[in-house]
């Protein structure tokens, strides 16, 4: 018998096509009257439709979002709210902008309604991370939590195919972790491997034909229960690598998920040999080692495979090892410093896990 304790977030997730005749109301269900919509400097246009789409209930837009959530970015939000008197966040963009949202919900308490536009998954978590001098710090807080998601396929079909990858790795990522996490269950295990299943398969049509609308959904599908997954159990040895490689060497948080899941999975094979049978299923490669599925399927999509095609130095490496190795996450190998040297050796030239 397996025991488990399983809690289900209270997040209302809308899934379907046009999310701009839908957020008025969802904002009103909220209690919004002033919503602040943020997002990157990019994504200011789609940012402008939001805030129309909102009518009365626009405050603004703050389009100063950036990747691993500096302070200075959070403070630059903090000004806006007070400026506007925002009574909610409207988070449209990815997992920068969704992270600025947490970030800023946490110092101010305000709600926070979601309508990401890649598949980060971060919409669907607690988590929270914050970089300040060169450290990226993270943790949980149910006040980070959105409380509405909107999920529109259609604002992923101009989301570059490189982008959608990278992204789509990084959500494979929360659901591998999550079939191994501590505080698993068997209702996360569905969500896993399911969501590896999706996501595994929507990326695969989009190589063929990016702009269609049903790989576009189905790839959407596979993000939200990936993060769910992330949401609800503990993160491991992967996460905390990402987490250091990110914060502190500032390499870009998809594209360093996508390189660096391979390695942390053949770290992991001989402790957690259910998790990756698994995985490899819903891969649909039984019988292979996961590590390798996921380093194939990496390279079937053309995602970058090595750290130092992304701006990691190779000087940087035995620092990342010290960082990851000083305060890890619970993991089902125990974490050791020589190993976390090799795993980051082998990322770092891209070589296919043995």
């Amino acid at each position: 018998m397996q025991e488990f304790v399983y809690a289900a977030q209270s997040v209302r997730v809308v899934f379907g096509v046009d999310v701009w005749s839908k957020l008025n109301t969802e904002a009103g269900l909220l209690g919004a009257e002033k919503a602040l919509v943020l997002c990157t400097p990019r994504q200011r246009t789609l940012a402008q439709r939001a805030l129309d789409a909102l009518a009365e209930r626009g405050a603004g837009i703050y389009d100063q979002a950036i990747m691993h959530v500096p302070t200075a970015a959070v403070q630059g939000a903090m000004a806006a709210v007070a400026r506007t008197a925002a009574d909610c966040i409207v988070a449209i963009g990815g997992g920068s902008t969704i992270g600025l949202a947490k970030a800023l919900a946490l110092e101010s308490g305000l709600p926070i309604l979601a309508v990401p536009t890649t598949y980060s998954g971060s919409e669907m978590t607690s988590i929270y991370g914050v970089t300040e001098g060169g450290v990226k710090k993270t943790g949980k807080d149910r006040r980070a939590l959105p409380r509405t998601v909107i999920y529109d396929p259609t604002l992923t079909l101009k989301l570059p195919f490189d982008i959608s990858v990278a992204s789509g790795m990084n959500a494979i990522a929360h659901a591998a972790e999550g079939l191994y996490a501590q505080d698993g269950n068997p209702v996360l295990a569905l969500m896993s491997e399911e969501g590896i299943r999706a996501m595994a398969s929507g990326l695969r049509q989009l190589k063929k034909q990016p702009d269609e609308l049903g790989a576009r959904s189905e790839s959407l599908y596979g993000a939200w229960l990936c993060g769910t997954v992330l949401g609800s159990t503990g993160m491991a040895l992967h996460h905390k690598l990402c987490h250091t490689l990110g914060g502190s060497f500032n390499l870009p948080h998809a594209q360093t998920h996508s390189i660096v899941l391979p390695h942390a999975m053949a770290y992991n094979a001989v402790s957690a040999e259910r998790a990756m049978q698994r995985i490899s299923n819903a891969l649909e490669r039984p019988g292979q080692p996961a590590a390798m599925a996921l380093y194939d399927l990496a390279q079937e999509l053309g995602a970058p495979l090595a750290l130092r095609d992304i701006g990691m130095r190779a000087a940087d490496i035995d620092r990342a090892a010290d960082m990851a190795a000083s305060k890890p996450y619970w993991n089902p190998r125990p974490v050791d410093r020589d190993g976390i040297r090799a795993l980051l050796q082998a990322a770092f030239e891209g070589i296919r896990p043995a």
